[in-house]
């Protein structure tokens, strides 16, 4: 069984047992889990997939939280010949890695 899910914009295939990073978010301390109710899309090897119009009414993925993980850094550089000017920036995105463990269809 595997889900399409729709998190900050991105779609994301997964099914039971894979590991994903999505974006960070505020979350309590003690949580263990999140919940993902926007479904796209349902797929089941006996009855096929069920597309959503927008959102699978009644689906959802549960996933555990691993830990918070982050991207590589990017460095943006600014530059114009013969006229010193040169700007440097830099930035690193945040993520949250978690493993899917339920897909409630």
């Amino acid at each position: 069984m595997y889900a399409i899910i729709e998190d900050s914009g991105t779609q994301i295939k997964v099914s039971e047992g894979d590991v994903i990073r999505v974006d960070l978010r505020d979350i309590a301390d003690d949580a263990q889990s999140l919940t993902f109710d926007r479904v796209l899309m349902v797929g089941c090897e006996k009855n096929g997939p069920t597309i959503g119009q927008p959102l699978v009414s009644g689906a959802s993925v549960t996933a555990d939280i691993l830990d918070p993980d982050d991207s590589d850094k990017i460095n943006v550089v600014k530059f114009k010949r013969r006229k010193t000017y040169k700007r440097n920036n830099g930035h690193r995105q945040h993520y949250i890695k978690c493993k899917v463990t339920k897909i409630k269809a």
